[in-house]
């Protein structure tokens, strides 16, 4: 079977993408209706921040205006849950810390992927290998909370929705790089899959309905 055409699977990548990175709307709505941060993590914004724009240079160097339409609009949303976070955050000294090393963080590599390395095809090829490495990072860095769940035997801190856009995003992305021949973008999106995967598998291991049910017996 021939793989999908690449508009289209350009559009599958842009709207999967999209779908995950809109999870994050379900915070900022909970940040305005309590007026608070509580239960609501931030370095998940900061790491993804970084994820968007490292991506989002990628994707201006090689000129792949689907990286770039993506990746500007999660930047833009990451920014603003960064923004929400601060306004009601009663840490505002450490979130402050914590954006000012990303600012620094981000002026560095450009500093050192614009400046240091003259070859467009050097430049493009370290900061995809970058890009890359930070994504699977992001994405092997729930693993020791996917070893909570099956210790607790609980999946009440998993969404089913999110789990669903990761997997039809990074599926995108792997065909995407595949048809584009760019390991940058498809290897690092195969770690996606597959924890995407291993959260069905939990899901369906640990429904919520039993979930609902072993909770009382442990009591």
């Amino acid at each position: 079977m021939d793989p999908p055409p690449l508009p289209l699977l350009s559009g599958a990548c842009i709207a999967c993408t999209l779908g995950m990175f809109a999870a994050g709307l379900t915070d900022l709505r909970q940040m305005f209706r309590t007026q608070s941060v509580e239960n609501i993590q931030f370095l998940p914004f900061l790491t993804t921040d970084i994820n968007n724009l490292s991506w989002l240079s990628y994707g201006c160097l090689k000129q792949d205006w689907t990286l770039i339409t993506v990746n500007t609009i999660g930047a833009a949303l990451q920014s603003l849950y960064i923004l929400v976070y601060f306004c009601f955050s009663p840490e505002k000294r450490r979130v402050l810390l914590q954006s000012t090393a990303l600012l620094g963080v981000l002026i560095l590599g450009y500093c050192y992927f614009n400046l240091l390395i003259p070859d467009v095809a050097v430049r493009l090829a370290r900061l995809g290998l970058f890009c890359s490495v930070f994504t699977i990072s992001m994405y092997l860095s729930p693993l020791a909370d996917l070893a909570k769940i099956v210790r607790t035997r609980s999946t009440r801190c998993l969404s089913f929705p999110l789990t669903v856009a990761t997997f039809l995003a990074s599926a995108s992305w792997t065909l995407y790089g595949f048809q584009l021949s760019d390991l940058y973008i498809m290897v690092p999106n195969i770690p996606g899959i597959v924890t995407s995967i291993l959260r069905f598998w939990l899901f369906w291991q640990f429904p919520l309905d039993h979930d609902k049910l072993y909770k009382p017996l442990q009591a």
